[in-house]
C-alpha cells in the first residue's frame, strides 16, 4: 500500500544545524527504505515563506502569499513509501527526525487507474 507521509512543523523550531542533521538522518532512511524496495520519494519544501496560494470562487482566482491557513505548523516536506500496511507505515513515520518536533501525517494515496500511453508520454516530456 502507497502512503504518503506529510511532514508538519514549525519552521522557527529548527536551528541551522538541527535542520541540517535532521535532512542527513532523513537520507539515512530514505536510502534503508530504498534498498528494501519501500521508498517512491521525498523531498523538504523551501520555506512558508515561499509559498503561493491559489482560490477560485465565483470563477475568479485569489491568489495570495503564504499558506492557506494561519498555523503554528507548516507543511515542510513529504515522502511517498509503499509499504504492507498502516502499522509498517507508523513504525517508519516514528523514526522520521521531524516527528520529534513536529507532526507527521500519515495518508493512504488513492489509486488512480492507469493513464493511457498517449497521456503518459506527454506528462513524462512535458507536452
Amino acid at each position: 500500500m502507497k502512503y504518503m507521509f506529510l511532514i508538519y512543523g514549525n519552521e522557527e523550531d529548527w536551528t541551522d544545524d538541527e535542520r541540517e542533521a535532521c535532512m542527513v538522518e532523513s537520507m539515512k532512511i530514505s536510502e534503508e527504505l530504498a534498498t528494501q524496495g519501500k521508498w517512491i520519494d521525498a523531498s523538504p519544501l523551501h520555506s512558508v515563506s515561499t509559498a503561493t496560494s491559489v482560490r477560485v470562487r465565483s470563477g475568479q482566482s485569489q491568489i495570495t502569499d503564504g499558506p492557506f491557513a494561519e498555523t503554528t505548523e507548516q507543511l515542510g516536506g513529504y515522502y511517498i513509501v509503499d509499504v504492507a500496511d498502516l502499522d509498517e507505515a507508523i513504525a517508519i513515520a516514528a523514526r522520521l527526525p521531524p516527528a520529534k518536533k513536529g507532526t507527521v501525517e500519515i495518508r493512504p494515496l488513492f489509486p488512480l487507474p492507469k493513464l493511457p500511453e498517449t497521456v503518459e508520454a506527454r506528462v513524462d516530456h512535458g507536452n
